[in-house]
């Protein structure tokens, strides 16, 4: 490496390293490709059903509210982002997780205001919702559903953020909930506590079940308030319509191409909401595997040198940062511009990437009309094409799991990407096998001496009723 590579190595390291330990400690598995740099910012998030915590129902809805708030620092014009309200507060806890909550309350603020600390007094904000990930030693991950808005009051004024921290990936359902925190935040934080401290209490629903909860507000009297969770819960972290606004589907397919290969990814947008459902959308095209390497819906001012990180990542960066992003040394990047719907970086063979027969699939699939769907409608449109593909080259994967007496499996690699017939497949399947990607996926199958009763399954099993039919029809 040369000498300026050296120092620009560096360099990233010292951001990453400073960063650190304002962050809860990050544990690390032998062996996965997450043993790298990324991890130090940020354990990657993991929005698809098999990595999010699945819930049932029945757990706690939150595990705080939070009040972030500009406070101007002690030197200089700048404000340091602090948080001013906690609901609730934690007594009686043990050391070990007294520090555990001091390392997360730390981390938190950074990502409610992740664009800096030079503000000034608005008399306008328009409200923005977007979250964030963080992730604890013990591999357990903590989810923040923020809303940045303008508190009311006459004159200039700094904006705030309300931050709920959850363990649970539902961003539709927080949303709603956070509609209910601004509400009330318009008239007084006396009332939102009776309400989160009725939302606390109850529990979480099933797939496709509501809770409804009983508020009394000044001036308008009591009211009831229905949270309902989505039926089909693969899909209830996401909303597509952002990511479908800002690109067309031939460019979506490109990413989602780069995406499984494992590719550096960066997304640029003005706004903290686009790039946040932008980001999330795109992970959640690689259901039922997971992105396992640094992801960062929005990544903090003072994290820019994420975008030189040799290893894979998946992060969003605002708009005014541009410059200092196209500056850094990248290599091998895929660069969106969502705000003008390009490529303003790219590899140069991303349309190349997937099996050129089962791309037009996906195309043709999505293609179909979606201005008469539902919100719920829409995200299973565009998510089933994509599915479909995983169905149909990497489906038979439980086949090639051979199993030992005690149970344990072992994945046979060259007889499964053997056994796929189409020679253009084949070649896609031999790379994909290599990823983490699929490596993660697939130790978790050789654990399980059953196939998981998940969607992906129920994909796989009807399309193998599809073929037997087909083959029935034809031997006629």
């Amino acid at each position: 490496m040369s000498r300026h590579g050296e120092m620009e190595g560096r360099a990233v390291g010292r951001a990453l390293r400073r960063f650190r330990n304002r962050l809860p400690r990050l544990g690390h598995r032998a062996g996965s490709a997450r043993d790298n740099l990324g991890e130090a910012v940020n354990e990657p998030e993991r929005t698809q059903e098999n990595s999010l915590p699945s819930f049932a129902g029945g757990q706690h809805f939150f595990e705080y509210l939070l009040v972030v708030s500009l406070k101007k620092k002690r030197s200089g014009d700048d404000y340091e982002p602090t948080i001013t309200y906690q609901f609730p507060k934690r007594e009686n806890l043990l050391r070990g997780q007294q520090e555990e909550e001091e390392r997360l309350l730390k981390a938190i603020p950074l990502f409610c205001f992740p664009d800096g600390n030079e503000w000034a007094p608005l008399t306008e904000y328009p409200r923005e919702t977007f979250s964030f990930v963080l992730t604890n030693v013990d591999g357990s991950r903590k989810i923040g559903y923020c809303r940045r808005l303008l508190p009311a009051g006459p004159g200039p004024r700094l904006p705030k953020v309300y931050c709920i921290i959850s363990c649970i990936g539902c961003f539709g359902l927080f949303s709603k909930i956070l509609d209910e925190v601004e509400k009330r935040h318009q008239i007084s934080m006396a009332v939102i506590y009776p309400f989160m401290q009725g939302l606390r209490e109850a529990a979480f629903p099933a797939p496709g079940k509501t809770v409804t909860l009983k508020s009394f507000i000044p001036d308008s009297g009591t009211e009831y308030i229905s949270l309902t969770r989505p039926l089909d819960s693969h899909l209830e972290h996401v909303d597509f319509s952002s990511l479908l606004h800002c690109l067309r589907f031939e460019q979506i397919i490109q990413i989602f191409a780069s995406a499984v290969l494992e590719r550096k990814i960066i997304f640029l947008a003005e706004g903290l909401s686009t790039l946040s459902q932008c980001i999330h959308a795109a992970a959640a095209l690689l259901y039922p595997f997971s992105w396992a390497h640094t992801y960062i819906p929005v990544v903090p001012e003072s994290l820019l040198a994420t975008v030189c990180c040799p290893t894979p990542f998946m992060v969003g960066v605002q708009m005014r940062f541009q410059q200092e992003v196209l500056d850094s040394p990248m290599e091998e990047v895929l660069l969106v511009n969502l705000c003008e719907g390009t490529f303003l970086l790219s590899v140069g063979d991303e349309k190349d990437i997937l099996p050129p027969k089962l791309q037009e699939d996906i195309l043709v699939s999505l293609d179909q009309g979606i201005s008469d769907l539902t919100s719920e409608q829409i995200n299973e449109h565009v998510s089933g094409p994509f599915v479909q593909f995983f169905v149909k080259t990497v489906g038979h994967y439980a086949s090639y799991i051979k199993r030992e007496a005690n149970g344990q499996g072992h994945f046979q690699e060259r007889s499964f990407y053997k056994a796929v017939s189409s020679k253009t497949n084949r070649r896609f399947v031999k790379k994909f096998v290599k990823t983490q990607l699929f490596s993660l996926f697939i130790q978790e199958a050789e654990k399980s001496k059953n196939p998981p009763a998940g969607y992906f399954q129920q994909k796989i099993l009807e399309y193998e009723q599809q073929k037997k039919q087909k083959k029935s029809r034809e031997r006629l």
